[in-house]
């Protein structure tokens, strides 16, 4: 089974969700983000594949994001997903992906609904 977690080390949540994994029997392919940043068109699949709007993926309480004016609810999709690209931090984690789905996985527990039964 092919899984991928977009992942950031320092991160209490993704360290939970790779933890979770692990312990399921899953060694995933480990993308830390911050070195390895998705393109637009990775990040805008993986939106739309999670189900999200990119609002939800923004990580508010990055100093980029209030420097950047992300907090302008008149800004469209392609401005914030630009934003994310340019500024990887702004990204919220863990992102997991797996045959199943991708998510969000905050809680790290959220990772549970899209592994293999």
């Amino acid at each position: 089974m092919a899984v991928t977690i977009w992942h950031n080390p320092r991160c209490s949540n993704s360290r939970g969700a790779l933890e979770l994994l692990r312990e399921h029997g899953v060694e995933p392919m480990v993308i830390e983000y911050l070195k390895t940043p998705p393109d637009r068109p990775t990040l805008a699949a993986l939106i739309t594949r999670m189900g999200i709007a990119p609002r939800e993926l923004l990580r508010s309480k990055e100093p980029a994001y209030g420097s950047l004016g992300l907090d302008d609810a008149a800004l469209s999709d392609a401005a914030l997903i630009e934003a994310m690209v340019a500024h990887p931090e702004l990204i919220n984690r863990p992102i997991v992906e797996t045959p199943r789905g991708a998510r969000l996985c905050r809680p790290p527990e959220t990772v549970l609904e899209i592994l293999p039964a």
